[in-house]
């Protein structure tokens, strides 16, 4: 519960400048899949030790996760 609550205030503060529509997806996904946000995090961390740009990193392991995401947000 305890865990939830701060992922929830950290998602909030990271997405502040993400248009509202988007931002209620997300925040659905992390309700509904928070393994493969998890997961997603993770990849992406590994591409940015290994030099990629955070907007690279996760663009790219967005697309490798494309259709995962979208069954998740449907």
């Amino acid at each position: 519960m305890f865990k939830e609550f701060i992922l929830k205030k950290l998602m909030a503060s990271k997405l502040k400048d993400v248009p509202e529509a988007e931002k209620a997806k997300i925040m659905k996904l992390m309700e509904t899949n928070p393994d493969l946000l998890m997961k997603i995090a993770g990849e992406a961390q590994e591409k940015m030790k290994s030099g990629m740009s955070q907007m690279d990193a996760m663009m790219a392991v967005a697309k490798n996760h494309e259709n995962e995401l979208k069954e998740a947000l449907k």
